[in-house]
């Protein structure tokens, strides 16, 4: 038996992320992609922590499904933990991925200590509110320039600590075993399971 679980987002590499992250546990999988009325989630909270839970809770009364819904930051020590949670629109409103990486190496030149972590939230809701809250740290440094042909993002700038690679230099079972994403995710499994009566 197949228990809906809904992913509020319309970003098809997250979707694809999560699902594959998610695959073996049971859940048919809907996202924002499969509502052509449901608007984006106005991302205005503090931290990614508020923006998830708001995605997650607008995801839930729109479905009418138990919702899985994350935030990630790019915290980078030298900018002063930037961009943060500004890090998908960093080079501004319509930017593309290309964009955003261009500019954070354009930003960081010169800069000796290049030290920066990704963190992930990820909340779990019904129409009535919050169910669980979970979050995935992995650190790295950013890079001086583009390596990798895999994964989206920032991937390709962001050598993962302990591996000497970038995510984009990573296959996508090796990603979705160690990213900051794949740790919230099996954080949050837990609760999902309990939720959704998934039996081990």
């Amino acid at each position: 038996m197949f228990h809906n679980l809904f992913l509020s987002t319309h970003n098809a590499d997250k979707i694809a992320e999560l699902g594959a992250i998610l695959s073996g546990f049971g859940v048919a999988l809907f996202s924002r992609s499969d509502f052509t009325d449901f608007a984006d989630t106005v991302e205005d909270g503090k931290t990614i922590y508020e923006n998830a839970a708001k995605k997650a809770l607008e995801g839930a009364r729109h479905s009418g499904m138990i919702t899985l819904a994350d935030d990630t930051g790019l915290f980078i020590d030298a900018l002063d933990g930037k961009p943060g949670i500004y890090s998908a629109r960093w080079a501004g409103e319509d930017c593309t991925y290309r964009d955003n990486r261009l500019l954070i190496l354009e930003q960081m030149k010169g800069i000796e200590d290049r030290t920066a972590y990704f963190k992930t939230a990820i909340a779990l809701t019904d129409d009535s509110g919050l169910i669980a809250l979970s979050h995935g740290v992995v650190r790295g440094r950013i890079t001086h320039e583009e390596r990798g042909d895999f994964g989206f993002g920032y991937d390709s700038i962001f050598e993962v600590e302990g591996f000497k690679k970038t995510y984009g230099e990573l296959d996508d079972e090796t990603k979705n075993r160690i990213s900051h994403r794949a740790l919230a995710i099996q954080n949050i499994i837990p609760s999902i399971k309990q939720v959704l009566l998934i039996n081990e």
